[in-house]
């Protein structure tokens, strides 16, 4: 026994993190997206091979992607902003509504059925797969970023949609702030910006929504969010990145897009057979 937990078990969900963690990495590095897109389903197989209830399971799936995303989304945010990158008035604007929407969806994580954040996750998946499919570099509302009411509700929906996912909402801001005629590098810098109080605040919340369904939780975890998962699966993904990033190189962008987008598409349809 150890912590109250029999040895066997904690051994077995370590090994599985591991095996999931490996795979995160490759997906990560060979699409160039380390997000919830990759992490949920991954964990999603692992913690049904473990027999975590389909109850819960979808919720400890977000909320421990979350938490292994945040050190990647610090990372990033502070090497964009020794860059110069991040446009500091939207992260300025978008961090309280951000905030407030994971609330929002950490609150809907304690009471909502697990079938609502897999509908939620096929649509969010089937729309990241068309946008790779048929791309989005012709689509512009304009060439200057909008007033503070359309940059707070952007914020909003950011926080909202990245708390019942399990991502940091880059693909969201990358897209509302391209969309207004701002530089992918620029797009990518203060996405991660935004990204630093949604995963962090999405953690926390998670780890409170769960708090009253321990007993149903894999071992060593924290409400929604598994320990075990958190502290195996960010390093061990992080290593074996480089290995995808490699396999990338050899397939041209358009290619990586098409096959990424079939993986969403396949993740998407996984999610909704399950709601049959």
């Amino acid at each position: 026994m150890l912590l109250g937990y029999p040895i066997g078990e904690l051994m077995l969900l370590a090994l599985w993190i591991v095996a999931g963690g490996v795979l995160v990495g490759i997906l990560a590095g060979l699409f160039g997206i380390g997000g919830g897109a990759v992490i949920v389903p991954v964990l999603y197989e692992v913690f049904r091979a473990l027999g975590v209830p389909e109850e819960v399971r979808m919720q400890v799936c977000i909320g421990t992607s979350l938490a292994i995303i945040v050190p990647t989304t610090i990372r990033s945010y502070i090497a964009h902003k020794k860059k110069g990158a991040v446009i500091p008035e939207v992260v300025r604007i978008w961090t309280l509504p951000a905030i407030v929407g994971v609330a929002i969806g950490s609150v809907v994580a304690h009471y909502a059925p697990a079938q609502l954040f897999k509908i939620v996750f096929v649509v969010f998946a089937t729309l990241m797969a068309l946008r790779m499919l048929f791309g989005t570099e012709r689509w512009n509302l304009g060439s200057e970023l909008p007033g503070r009411g359309w940059l707070n509700f952007y914020g909003f929906i950011t926080g909202l949609v990245s708390s019942l996912v399990g991502v940091s909402g880059g693909t969201i801001s990358n897209a509302v702030l391209t969309f207004y005629g701002r530089t992918m590098q620029q797009a990518v810098a203060t996405s991660a910006g935004v990204g630093v109080p949604i995963t962090i605040a999405g953690t926390f919340g998670y780890m409170l929504a769960g708090w009253p369904y321990m007993a149903q939780m894999p071992p060593l975890s924290i409400g929604f969010v598994s320990l075990i998962g958190f502290a195996l699966m960010a390093p061990v993904s992080s290593y074996t990145a480089s290995y995808g990033v490699r396999l990338a190189h050899w397939l041209p962008r358009r290619k990586l897009e098409i096959a990424f987008a079939c993986f969403l598409g396949l993740v998407a349809l996984r999610f909704a057979v399950s709601l049959l």
